[in-house]
């Protein structure tokens, strides 16, 4: 069982697109192991990115980077959630990845030199940044192997994530896509989080009333069942038909 909802208030929206503030996380230290990617590494890497960097916070739906612009950090998500996206020219928003806690962004632009944003990103709820300059990520990079290996597993799933993204949206339709999101939501451990209508048709790279469409669809067919807020799956075994097609 997942949660989807209609209409969702959006809070904390602040006047102005970047309203972040920074402090010293020397304090912090000792939570970095609370998160997976921070959990091996060695105290002396722990040091260096305590002595290096700064925490950002921003409210709910805050836009942190745009795409295009200079990129001037890489990111670690401490606390809250990053939505990454893409905004096509005729408006279209394509949802890419939502990045929990322990996740990270930027790692690539970091080192390229064509150092710009490969996409946007905003926070979902309050949420908690570190973030390393580029200058310090590439000093990292070449001299904290265990560092180098957790970002080199990191892009390896994430490489994995795409590619099911990319085929999803090539060879399936969006009766196909909806499924494989409703399925996905139902093993999620993130049960608790909401989607509106708009969200979905971002992440599946089409319009509201297309997933409305297909909801109740997939409802008059007895797949699916909505109890309030949530949909409960009826009837995996057809969903799972579902997303081949």
């Amino acid at each position: 069982m997942f949660s989807v909802i209609a209409k969702r208030e959006l809070a904390g929206k602040c006047k102005f697109p970047f309203c972040y503030n920074h402090f010293n996380m020397s304090a912090n230290l000792n939570k970095f192991p609370e998160l997976p990617f921070f959990s091996n590494l060695s105290h002396e890497t722990l040091a260096f990115i305590e002595k290096n960097s700064t925490i950002q916070c921003y409210s709910n739906n805050e836009i942190i980077q745009l795409e295009g612009e200079p990129c001037l950090w890489a990111a670690f998500v401490i606390s809250g959630s990053v939505q990454v996206y893409h905004l096509a020219k005729e408006g279209r928003e394509q949802i890419l990845i939502t990045l929990l806690p322990g996740a990270h962004f930027n790692t690539v632009p970091a080192v390229d030199s064509n150092c710009n944003h490969r996409a946007s990103a905003r926070s979902l709820g309050k949420t908690k940044l570190l973030t390393i300059s580029i200058e310090k990520y590439r000093l990292l990079l070449k001299t904290r192997a265990d560092l180098a290996y957790h970002v080199l597993t990191d892009f390896a799933h994430r490489l994995d994530h795409l590619t099911v993204l990319v085929e999803r949206l090539s060879l399936h339709s969006i009766r196909g896509r909806l499924a494989s999101f409703l399925i996905d939501q139902a093993d999620s451990r993130d049960q608790h989080n909401l989607w509106t209508q708009d969200e979905i048709a971002s992440h599946l790279g089409t319009v509201r009333d297309v997933v409305g469409r297909t909801l109740r669809s997939f409802m008059d067919a007895g797949l699916i069942r909505r109890e309030g807020s949530k949909f409960v799956l009826l009837d995996r075994t057809a969903l799972e038909e579902e997303t081949q097609f």
